[in-house]
């Protein structure tokens, strides 16, 4: 079951095991925690948010989670430009454009690079449809210029019985970030080890799953696509945090292909919305 809280345009949500729940944000300045999303039992012996206290009280593991979204992708970089300046990650996580954004961000790529990254036509040049010679040569530039310090996950799509697998370094390889963003019918797909892949986005446009798996306990998500598909769920303790555009960013036709003026838009919006989030560091 899904349960979500909207606040100031970010979506925190949660998901739990538990049908019988209601949601509350507590007080964070009491518990050194900023708009966590607490689950209570309805039952009165249950009334308290005692594990997420438990959880101010020791360190946490605190992943950065970013979603598909082709060149919507250039919100995620404004938003990072705000978060980063806020929050102290422990790991990076990402599907298709997240998985891009996501290498740099590991790679010690500071804020203002990652914008200037998007602002270059370069970066649009890298997705021409039905022609994957571009992405190649994107993907193998952008391993050899960044190498993560923090770990690293991306999600790809095993073509053969549709698994969704995550990839994390160092077996990271720029075949693995070509693959992450090879989307099916446009984009053929990539042959690694004796196997087919295609980009991972298809069925985890947002990759919380892979950030728990690789032993997040906090979240902070950035989503550019609109919710699709069915929800996975997740331990209810996770503290899970999504930011999502205020207003839409575009259409089928924006997603695909680069623009300067919109990018700047998508760049600027994702700095205004990450502004309204508060992220606090963790204890």
């Amino acid at each position: 079951m899904v349960s979500r809280v909207v606040f100031a345009n970010v979506t925190c949500g949660a998901v739990g095991f538990r049908s019988d729940i209601r949601i509350a944000i507590p007080d964070a300045s009491k518990i050194g925690i900023s708009h966590n999303v607490a689950f209570f039992n309805k039952s009165p012996s249950s009334r308290y948010p005692t594990h997420n206290i438990a959880r101010a009280m020791k360190k946490q593991k605190t992943a950065l989670v970013l979603s598909a979204g082709g060149m919507f992708g250039a919100y995620q970089a404004g938003a990072w430009k705000i978060l980063s300046e806020q929050l102290e990650i422990d790991m990076v996580v990402g599907a298709s454009v997240g998985a891009v954004n996501g290498w740099s961000i590991a790679g010690g790529c500071s804020a203002d690079e990652l914008i200037s990254n998007w602002r270059d036509p370069i970066t649009g040049q890298a997705l021409k449809l039905f022609d994957s010679r571009p992405l190649r040569v994107m993907a193998e530039r952008l391993h050899g210029r960044y190498t993560p310090r923090i770990p690293y996950g991306l999600v790809v799509l095993e073509v053969a019985g549709l698994k969704t697998r995550l990839v994390q370094h160092p077996e990271v390889g720029p075949e693995h970030i070509h693959a992450a963003c090879s989307i099916p019918f446009v984009l053929p797909s990539v042959k690694i080890g004796g196997k087919r892949y295609v980009d991972g986005g298809v069925l985890a446009k947002l990759p919380v799953f892979a950030a728990v798996e690789m032993g997040a306990t906090r979240v902070i998500a950035i989503d550019v696509l609109p919710d699709f598909g069915k929800w996975r769920t997740y331990p209810s303790d996770i503290d899970l945090t999504v930011l999502k555009p205020s207003v839409p960013l575009g259409g089928m036709k924006d997603l695909f292909y680069w623009k300067p003026d919109l990018v700047e838009q998508w760049i600027e919006l994702g700095m205004r919305d990450a502004v309204k989030i508060g992220i606090s560091r963790a204890a």
